[in-house]
Formats: C-alpha cells, sequence, structure tokens
C-alpha cells in the first residue's frame, strides 16, 4: 500500500479497536514492512494519537487514553448506532448529557453520508420514543440545525408557534440551547422584536440557517439559564407546593426533578403504621398537570397540603386511573380463564 493517508487511516482504523497489535501483524494486514509501520506510528504520535508501544516477543501497539480526545474513525455501522444513540439521548433530555448529545449529533450529521442519514431516518422512524408525559416532543433536526447556528454564530430563521397558536416567522441571533428536563429551550437575541426572547424548540418549525454571521451580544443577565429562568418567571405564574409523602426523603429525592428541591425528613409521631414520611414545600412554574403526574410517579403514600387545584388535579387523576383499572378488569371477566 504506497498511498500514505490511506495506509495512516487504515492503520488508525486497526489501533482503534481494543487490543493490542504486533508489528508484524500490522505490517501484513497492511502490505508494508515493519519499518514502515514505526514510521507510521511516529506519524500517528505527532498528529496527537497516543500509541504505546510494548517491547518483548508478545509486545505490539495499542492506542491508549490520552490528554485529549483525538479524532475517531467510524465504520458504517457504527456511524449508524452512535447517530441513532444521539439522537435518543437529545430527544430524551437525559439531564447531564442532553446539549453534549445534540452538540456531538450536530458534528456527526455534518459528515454523514446521504446513504447513512437515510439509514438513521428510517430507523428513527420506526421506533417510538416513551416521552415525558407533556407531549413536548422535539426533532433531532430540528436541535442540531439549532446548535449549528450557535456554535457557527449564524442567524436563524424559523417559524413559531405560540401558547395561544398565533403562527409568527423570526429572525434571530441564536445564544444557547438550555434543557429544563422536561423540555428544550432557545435563548436568542429576536432581531424584529429587538430584544431577548426565549422559544420552546418544540413549537419551532422549518429552522434554517441564514448563512449570515454575528457577533454575540452581551446577555443582559448572567448565563443563558439565568436567562431563561427570568423569562419563565415573568411569563408563568409560580405555585406554593407543600406535600407530604409517606416514605424517606432519599426514595421521593431520586423519583423527583432536581428544580423541585429535596424533601425533608419529618418525624412520624403518633403514625400507626410507624413509617417515615417527609414533607416538600417548594415554588415551581410548572403546570399544575405535570406536578400532579410527578407525584403520582414517586411511587409512595402522599398528602397534598396545596395549592387546592393541585389536591384537586391528583383527585382527577387518582379517578382516570381508578376508572381505567376497573374497565381493565371488567374486560378480563369477558374472556375465559386458561385451565391450569
Amino acid at each position: 500500500m504506497t498511498d500514505t493517508p490511506a495506509r495512516l487511516l487504515n492503520l488508525l482504523s486497526l489501533l482503534q479497536t481494543p487490543r493490542e497489535w504486533p508489528g508484524s501483524e500490522l505490517a501484513e494486514r497492511l502490505g508494508v514492512s515493519p519499518r514502515t509501520i514505526r514510521r507510521d506510528i511516529d506519524r500517528l504520535r505527532d498528529l496527537g494519537y497516543p500509541v504505546e508501544a510494548t517491547m518483548g516477543a508478545i509486545g505490539g501497539y495499542r492506542l491508549v487514553a490520552g490528554a485529549a480526545m483525538p479524532p475517531l474513525l467510524l465504520d458504517d455501522e457504527e456511524a449508524v448506532a452512535i447517530a441513532v444513540g444521539l439522537r435518543a439521548g437529545a430527544g430524551h433530555a437525559i439531564e447531564g448529557i442532553e446539549e453534549a448529545s445534540v452538540r456531538a449529533l450536530a458534528k456527526l450529521e455534518q459528515v454523514l453520508p446521504s446513504r447513512l442519514r437515510h439509514r438513521v431516518a428510517t430507523l428513527q422512524a420506526a421506533t417510538i420514543p416513551l416521552t415525558r408525559g407533556d407531549g413536548a416532543t422535539v426533532d433531532p433536526h430540528t436541535l442540531t440545525v439549532i446548535a449549528g447556528t450557535v456554535t457557527a454564530r449564524e442567524r436563524l430563521r424559523f417559524g413559531y408557534r405560540a401558547g395561544d397558536g398565533a403562527q409568527t416567522s423570526r429572525q434571530v441571533e441564536p445564544y444557547r440551547l438550555v434543557s429544563t428536563g422536561r423540555r428544550w429551550y432557545l435563548v436568542a437575541y429576536d432581531l424584529g422584536r429587538e430584544d431577548w426572547r426565549t422559544f420552546r424548540v418544540d413549537r419551532v418549525s422549518e429552522p434554517f440557517a441564514t448563512g449570515a454571521r454575528f457577533t454575540p451580544r452581551e446577555a443582559p443577565v448572567g448565563d443563558a439559564a439565568e436567562l431563561l429562568s427570568h423569562s419563565m418567571s415573568r411569563t408563568q405564574p409560580e405555585h406554593d407546593i407543600d406535600v407530604t409523602f409517606r416514605a424517606p426523603a432519599s426514595h421521593v429525592a431520586a423519583r423527583l426533578p432536581d428544580h423541585l428541591g429535596r424533601p425533608a425528613e419529618e418525624a412520624a409521631a403518633g403514625d400507626d403504621d410507624g413509617g417515615q414520611r417527609c414533607r416538600l414545600r417548594t415554588r415551581s412554574a410548572d403546570s399544575l398537570e405535570w406536578v400532579a403526574l410527578r407525584l403520582a410517579l414517586v411511587d409512595c403514600e402522599f398528602t397534598v397540603h396545596g395549592p387546592p387545584r393541585l389536591a384537586e388535579y391528583v383527585r382527577q387523576l387518582g379517578g382516570r386511573l381508578s376508572r381505567a383499572g376497573g374497565a381493565a378488569q371488567a374486560a378480563a371477566g369477558d374472556f375465559p380463564h386458561p385451565h391450569p
């Protein structure tokens, strides 16, 4: 193999498999001399790939972890698998990795051949994600387009549907994407309104990178997360949530979103069951219907002290679930039971 760049890529592809390669085997695979392999290993090291060599009869070369992440070579199957996984991570907003998933997906989809993009889209269309209960699903393509304009500092044009259903066309200077764990938001400077705005990404349609570059403006308050919080506090009323759970605080905290806070342990004096209790007192701008659903998912007995509308939503939810369970039981009784 006389094409040095192609040989280096093939060598790197071999080294990225988790094993140690004897120099003689690499030379045989690539059709070159062991001396050429040694020179190519030095070239890879110069490019920043941490290739380690071990001496002895069973020695060889292997790629090890370094101080920085070097470029990776992926075959078709690996690229499709990673793209599908990143789309799932971005769509479900997995806490702690959602923004990184979007950035990585934007980079990967930019270089995927059309045949692989079609395979990824086909796999995505054939699967149904388990949503978080509010129906606010986001198209991964929309996220990657927006993420690309944020990184490239490029103006973005899109259609936007407001909460009352009104449709508008917007052109913005995108600042940051922010995930709250339930929804994605775009924080941007709206050129038409000449002011900062936040947009729910599930309401964005047909995003288009205009190609026009811009110099980022300084955010009026803190970082993007603070700007989003400030915007939401102006547009959404906050509710004083007060709930007692018949379970340890650690059990409840593990099943509630972090932004709702951590409940405090309470003495269970006088309880017939002698079990542990904790109480959650917090303020939230989330819809009370969503809060009711999250309380039901904690998987323990609880009592809502306020607000009254939250208690009513919990009663309505409980009634629907009881009726659904009763209907299922009645339906099951219509069928003969199999004999043992």
